[in-house]
């Protein structure tokens, strides 16, 4: 498949094939973002394009995503193409020493059928220590018929010394009128389920095209549920949620849920546009409750909820903190005096 089949990436795909047209090409890129949003897949399509063996059209270099070179690369099977993921099977995946040596190993030799040996190592980041140090070494000296592409969504998680031996190119999320034109064409569903899943996923393409449908809106409907003030009037059903999410290993996707309530909140709150909002088909309920909360609560709620997601992988006490942020929220908007003029 060719560049012009990226959703987005205009500046670093414009790049890409003015390094192939002049014949110009690093021999070492780091392709980073956001998580889901098409540097991988701009790296296939650059390492296609270098090896395809269709002639360079008008539009200039490309990859034809038809000859056999392009087809090996998309399957994984062309002999100068290889590809290093973290090993899956490990509770904390990571690039182990062996596969640079793999890495290593292929590059000595020249291509076998096309113009460069092209190593895309995903999740770069996630290298070990010595695996770190021995690409280092092939990055310092690289043959010259070698293309190393290393993709990441944590740079700063890569040592200094591999960074400033690749060319960085950044990548950001598409526009969402593109990733909703791209969802209403490539999954074949309405223009509203397209925008939701779009404000979900926050324009990360990846994720948009394979979140289920769905089961999303479900989580839709069980968090919203959550803080809606009839749940928020009684604490013992916070209380025995957020004890119930904490069992299930669900703490965190009710966080991300609860965050985007807030968020929707916030918007509403501040008179912002309502195509803005994540809970659109929630309006009414969005706009009661923001009548009762102050935008300044709002923030510090968010940051919280920010400063958990950063801390996921420390010894966090979830459960504490999602009954926290209820509870909060609860005295935010009000919903225990409701409950008790109610009684």
């Amino acid at each position: 498949m060719p560049f012009r089949d990226l959703i987005g990436h205009e500046r670093p795909t414009a790049i890409l094939k003015a390094a192939l047209l002049h014949d110009r090409v690093a021999h070492a890129y780091l392709f980073y973002g956001e998580d889901g949003i098409g540097k991988r897949l701009a790296a296939m399509r650059f390492a296609q394009a270098i090896n395809c063996d269709t002639e360079v059209g008008p539009d200039g270099p490309d990859a034809c995503g038809a000859c056999r070179s392009c087809r090996q690369i998309e399957a994984l099977t062309h002999p100068d193409f290889l590809l290093i993921l973290p090993d899956q099977e490990q509770a904390n995946p990571q690039i182990k020493i062996e596969q640079i040596r793999e890495l290593e190993q292929q590059l000595i030799y020249r291509p076998l059928v096309g113009q460069r040996k092209v190593c895309l190592i995903d999740e770069a980041d996630r290298m070990t220590l010595g695996a770190a140090n021995a690409l280092l070494k092939t990055l310092e000296e690289p043959p010259a018929h070698s293309l190393i592409l290393l993709v990441t969504s944590r740079p700063f998680a890569l040592p200094a010394t591999i960074r400033s031996r690749c060319q960085s190119l950044r990548f950001s999320a598409p526009a969402r009128t593109q990733v909703e034109a791209a969802l209403i064409m490539k999954r074949e569903i309405p223009p509203a389920d397209a925008r939701f899943l779009a404000l979900v996923t926050e324009d990360r393409i990846g994720q948009a095209l394979q979140a289920e449908l769905g089961s999303t809106r479900a989580q839709q409907d069980e968090f919203c549920g959550l803080v809606s003030t009839k749940s928020l009037q009684s604490v013992t059903t916070l209380l025995a949620a957020a004890e119930a999410l904490h069992k299930t290993e669900r703490a965190p996707e009710a966080l991300e849920w609860i965050g985007r309530w807030l968020r929707d909140l916030l918007l509403v709150r501040v008179g912002a546009d309502p195509d803005s909002l994540v809970n659109l088909d929630r309006l009414s309920e969005l706009n009661a409750a923001a009548e009762k909360v102050q935008p300044g609560t709002l923030i510090e709620l968010l940051d919280e909820i920010a400063a958990l997601e950063r801390a996921a992988t420390r010894n966090v006490n979830l459960q504490l903190a999602l009954e926290t942020i209820l509870l909060r929220l609860r005295d935010a908007v009000g919903a225990q005096t409701i409950a008790a003029s109610s009684s």
